[in-house]
């Protein structure tokens, strides 16, 4: 009996400390940093979970969002907010405000940086640009913007116009007993976005990154329903099927580009393709500013993910729009046929040209904007115009709200009007942010643009109109990014 009471004399400070540590975490900073807030006449939910905050309200928003649609194809009315919510015991910030958003674009204090992935998210993007900070940031983004420049992309072209040939002829086949026919157009030009970042990645050897796409589908939906709830430390080692599924796709991921990396590697090619021209920047720099096999598995990885789901959900979106809006859709189709004919795809000359494809494809970005939402993480107490932000405070933009903000796009920032981008039009500063923003805007912004104008433009030439079907639910998803829930079903008309 003494030995049990010694060892709890013991014990008993370890475990008071730990009862001390875990109330001034979840306790008294919260509340510190919610007074913070509300001298300042900011409000928001209080957190329901004294460790998981408000993430089961978030979860079950999301829920029932989800499962109704918005029976009003056109009402996108977001209005203006700023609110804090509880992720854990993590303060977010939500800010639609673009004069806020234009001081965290310019963060002349530097006390602003990206947010750490949930450790379940690297499976998905690895150690890549995304998810990457500081110098190590700089020396990849130096090795890669190279392969990206304009006159690279333009060099891709011909690859792509191969790729939408190849799925207009499979739609055209759907049609083949003549007259009107349907296509759900999302997965479809899912695939497309795979097919042209398979062909201009891997070249000869694009068939081989195939799978690696079917993989990353089925991580995306893992990793998405892994980052909806909070981590908690050594989770992601206990052996949960998600887990074990979660890992047996990293693993063939990794070691399918693993292959395909030293079979160029030892084969010394220099050609064209996007991993050929990454590993030939990568040689030219010294040794120790080279990244080594397992970077450049990891920036293979962002780029394979982020390119097929950025130009596939950005075409989506604007099929949608055009089949909606029948005169910008006889606009664009008269421009793409007095530019390259009835049947020859755009050239690389020809993409500056389409003007009118590019007003459509940036208000498409207005408005269904295929990241839905970005973070910044306050390193230290930051100023942001009148705002003071504290330090430890993840900064949340809802890209939906800041690019239909009334006061700045007009009374009908709601409508879709592609002339808001037409020559002379002043675009809002800091509210329109469809690649992100400052250094670390998307290095892929130009191989997206180029290959939806292609895309769209031989869509337009194939078909003499097509419409958005009666059969369409309008539901857009965030599901790491903004999709339609149901598909998109689009009825094609032949002349």
């Amino acid at each position: 009996m003494a030995f049990l009471g010694s060892c709890l004399v013991l014990l008993l400070p370890p475990f008071l400390f730990f009862i001390l540590k875990s109330l001034y975490t979840l306790v008294w900073v919260p509340e510190k940093i919610r007074r913070h807030y509300r001298r300042q006449g900011i409000g928001g939910p209080p957190p329901r979970h004294l460790i998981f905050g408000n993430s089961g309200e978030i979860r079950d928003m999301i829920a029932r969002a989800q499962s109704r649609p918005i029976l009003d194809r056109l009402d996108h009315d977001i209005t203006r907010r700023t609110f804090l919510f509880w992720f854990g015991s993590l303060p977010r910030l939500a800010v639609a405000d673009p004069a806020i958003v234009r001081e965290l674009v310019r963060d002349s204090g530097g006390g602003l940086d990206k947010v750490e992935f949930n450790p379940q998210s690297k499976q998905l993007f690895g150690e890549g640009l995304v998810g990457l900070k500081g110098k190590k940031w700089a020396l990849h983004r130096r090795i890669i913007n190279p392969t990206f420049n304009m006159e690279r992309v333009k060099s891709w072209v011909p690859e792509i116009a191969t790729c939408a040939s190849k799925m207009l002829d499979n739609w055209e086949r759907m049609g083949a007993n003549g007259g009107d026919f349907e296509v759900e157009v999302g997965k479809e030009l899912q695939q497309f976005a795979a097919d042209v970042i398979s062909r201009v990645a891997f070249g000869s050897s694009y068939k081989e990154g195939s799978r690696i796409f079917q993989l990353q589908e089925e991580q995306a939906l893992l990793v998405y329903l892994a980052t909806e709830s909070v981590y908690i430390p050594g989770f992601s080692y206990i052996p949960t099927r998600r887990n074990r599924r979660r890992q047996k796709i990293d693993t063939e991921i990794r070691e399918s580009l693993r292959r395909l990396i030293r079979s160029r590697g030892g084969a010394g090619e220099t050609s064209n393709n996007l991993l050929g021209l990454l590993m030939s920047s990568n040689m030219r720099r010294a040794e120790e500013d080279q990244m080594g096999i397992e970077e450049i598995i990891d920036e293979c990885k962002t780029f394979y993910f982020a390119g097929k789901d950025t130009t596939g959900n950005l075409l989506t979106w604007a099929l949608l729009l055009l089949g909606l809006h029948q005169e910008w859709q006889t606009k664009t189709r008269k421009e793409v046929k007095n530019l390259c004919g009835e049947d020859n795809p755009p050239t690389a000359e020809d993409i500056p040209k389409l003007k009118t494809i590019g007003l459509v494809l940036n208000e498409t970005l207005r408005l269904y904007s295929p990241a839905p939402a970005m973070r910044k993480l306050a390193t230290k107490n930051v100023k942001l115009g009148a705002l003071e932000v504290a330090a430890g405070t993840e900064v949340f933009i809802p890209i939906g709200a800041v690019n239909r903000d009334m006061e700045l796009w007009g009374d009908d920032a709601c409508r879709f009007d592609p002339l808001r981008f037409s020559d002379g039009r002043r675009r809002p500063a800091g509210a329109y942010l469809p690649f992100g923003f400052g250094p670390t805007i998307c290095v892929g912004q130009n191989l997206a643009i180029v290959e939806a104008k292609v895309a769209l433009a031989m869509i337009l030439q194939r078909f003499s109109s097509f419409s958005v079907a009666p059969s369409y639910v309008h539901a857009p998803s965030k599901l790491i990014t903004l999709q339609p829930q149901y598909g998109l079903q689009i009825i094609f008309h032949k002349a």
